[in-house]
């Protein structure tokens, strides 16, 4: 199988069904992605390909077709992607599992929709889940995002 991750490409002997958070985790040895619940609830394991959040959990890497960008092809320390600089500016993470999804889910949000109301950032994170419940803050890393984006 073929598979490009962000901006890599790879060839991976693995059985079409595996999930591709396997394939990321064990295979390629790309960490971002988290094992949460294996079902598609919580949002640990969200990654994009071509540029839409998946839970990569429930996607079989036979599946795949496109690019897919993990937290690690997002931004860099140096250049940090406009919504990993808000969530170190509003402090958000806490034990910090969840939070490459989150930030993973927030990117492709407002790729959508540059300019989110509170509810449209409610309704778009509602599927990822947080244990420390710092969902304001998730909240306000987003508008500040938002605003540092259409700042261009």
């Amino acid at each position: 199988m073929k598979l490009t991750v962000n901006g890599n490409a790879h060839d991976l002997d693995v059985e079409p069904d595996m999930p591709l958070l396997w394939a990321l985790r064990d295979e390629l040895g790309i960490t971002g992605p988290k094992y949460g619940c294996g079902i598609a609830m919580c949002g640990a394991c969200t990654v994009h390909i071509d540029g839409v959040a998946v839970r990569s959990c429930s996607v079989q890497v036979g599946d795949v077709d496109g690019d897919v960008t993990t937290i690690e092809g997002l931004g860099t320390p140096d250049a940090m992607h406009a919504v990993q600089a808000a969530w170190f500016e509003h402090q958000v993470a806490q034990c910090g599992y969840c939070q490459s999804g989150q930030i993973m889910q927030a990117a492709s949000l407002l790729e959508e929709n540059p300019a989110p109301t509170d509810e449209d950032i409610d309704d778009a994170m509602s599927g990822n889940l947080c244990r420390c419940g710092t969902y304001p803050r998730i909240r306000a890393a987003v508008k500040t995002a938002a605003a540092k984006l259409s700042e261009g």
